[in-house]
């Protein structure tokens, strides 16, 4: 019967996630919407620097050994 209580425990422990994790979701008002769609609201506001970021992190990662991205680090793939 042990595995009755494992199996209740693992149940409770979803439900205690799944409740804390609804609690984040909120109902956005539409006159509240402008203010999300702000430019500066974005995950990467400026996509150019994004963009440059993202090949920076490549090339250096890229000339780690035993990493699975070719190239060498010079940043010139």
């Amino acid at each position: 019967m042990r595995m009755h209580g494992a199996s209740s425990l693992s149940i409770l422990i979803a439900l205690g996630f799944v409740l804390v994790a609804s609690a984040g979701c909120a109902k956005v008002s539409p006159w509240e919407r402008d203010l999300l769609a702000r430019r500066d609201m974005a995950w990467e506001p400026d996509s150019l620097e994004a963009k440059r970021e993202s090949h920076v992190y490549f090339s250096k990662e890229a000339s780690m050994p035993g990493g699975s991205g070719g190239g060498g680090g010079c940043g010139c793939n």
